[in-house]
């Protein structure tokens, strides 16, 4: 990463939802994370104040909305707000992972479309642009009416799944609606890909298992952006083992890891779930056959081109064509 930040114009702040992240972040651009006061009152309300000045400053906040979603929503909101009220330049809220962004449209009448909400609320704060990571669709980003960034991992699980060196690998989504996840995983790594279809017809009726592509002996990487309670992903899994592959590995974005979550990574026949870091895992959800990939790096470099105006594609580009030379040996 070449180059200096000038800390006089430039601030990173973090909230409570993922200070790990931020501070890999500080140190990969070798600034500070700026002081904040962050507490709450008895009743719950939260209280944020931003130790030294922010005045003509671009200020960077990183704060996933990750569970407690809706705690961590107004945290952000109201360091957003102390903030806007302290004369700094422009502020980008940097969301790692975004809340509420499986309620992206309306499924059964009287239903909100809290994705969208969300973006409102975030703007009206005085947000000025907003970088998020993998996000359920990526419509979501059009639900902001100020610039977005949704960065892609691909890059990141690709490498991991290349450094492997494994032989006959099929990439597979849990489901129809992942499918486009998978084809590009698949173009990266020039491998095929399949999907897992399971549905129940109509009531009282059993359900329908059933694999559209080739998995027979072949090592299967499940891809999807979120694991919450891990159902789809070993319920995937048990299929694919059905119809003869030879090994399942997991890859998500976003490890959420609701309960039972962990019984069920624990007790199922994948060999290992690769997730990243945008929402910290505590110690007590890591499970073994959890490994964790930090965003860290790519996180830090799209800061600090955005702080400069300069496009993230050529990096996307030059992480591809190592991941291409990878691929050939």
């Amino acid at each position: 990463m070449g180059g200096i930040l000038d800390r006089r114009h430039f601030k990173l702040i973090s909230g409570t939802a993922n200070k790990k992240l931020a501070d890999e972040v500080s140190k990969i651009l070798k600034i500070p994370l700026t002081p904040v006061e962050i507490k709450r009152f008895h009743d719950g309300e939260i209280y944020c104040r931003v130790l030294e000045s922010v005045r003509g400053c671009d200020v960077y906040i990183i704060q996933p909305t990750s569970p407690d979603a809706s705690l961590h929503l107004m945290e952000l909101l109201i360091l957003v707000d102390a903030l806007k009220r302290s004369s700094p330049d422009k502020i980008t809220a940097v969301i790692p992972y975004y809340g509420y962004c499986r309620q992206d449209k309306k499924t059964k009448p009287r239903e909100p479309i809290t994705a969208k909400l969300v973006a409102n609320m975030i703007a009206t704060a005085g947000v000025n642009r907003v970088i998020m990571f993998d996000l359920h669709v990526a419509q979501v980003q059009g639900f902001f009416d100020i610039p977005s960034d949704n960065l892609d991992v691909i890059p990141l699980f690709a490498d991991y799944i290349a450094d492997k060196k494994l032989k006959d690998i099929v990439i597979v989504s849990p489901d129809a609606g992942g499918a486009a996840r998978a084809r590009a995983f698949g173009k990266v790594l020039n491998a095929p890909i399949a999907i897992v279809d399971k549905r129940r017809p109509e009531q009282n009726v059993s359900e329908v298992e059933n694999v559209i592509g080739d998995v027979k002996s072949k090592t299967a990487f499940l891809v999807d952006d979120i694991i919450d309670t891990a159902g789809s992903i070993t319920e995937a899994s048990n299929i694919l083992l059905k119809f003869g592959a030879k090994e399942i590995y997991a890859l998500a974005t976003h490890g959420v890891l609701s309960n039972p979550a962990i019984e069920r990574i624990s007790n199922s026949k994948i060999k290992e779930i690769i997730i990243t870091n945008t929402i910290e895992i505590p110690i007590e959800k890591m499970a073994s056959k959890l490994k964790v990939i930090s965003i860290a790096p790519l996180l830090a470099e799209t800061i600090k081109r955005t702080h400069e105006g300069l496009p993230m594609g050529i990096i996307y580009e030059e992480m591809y064509r190592r991941l291409e030379r990878k691929i050939k040996k």
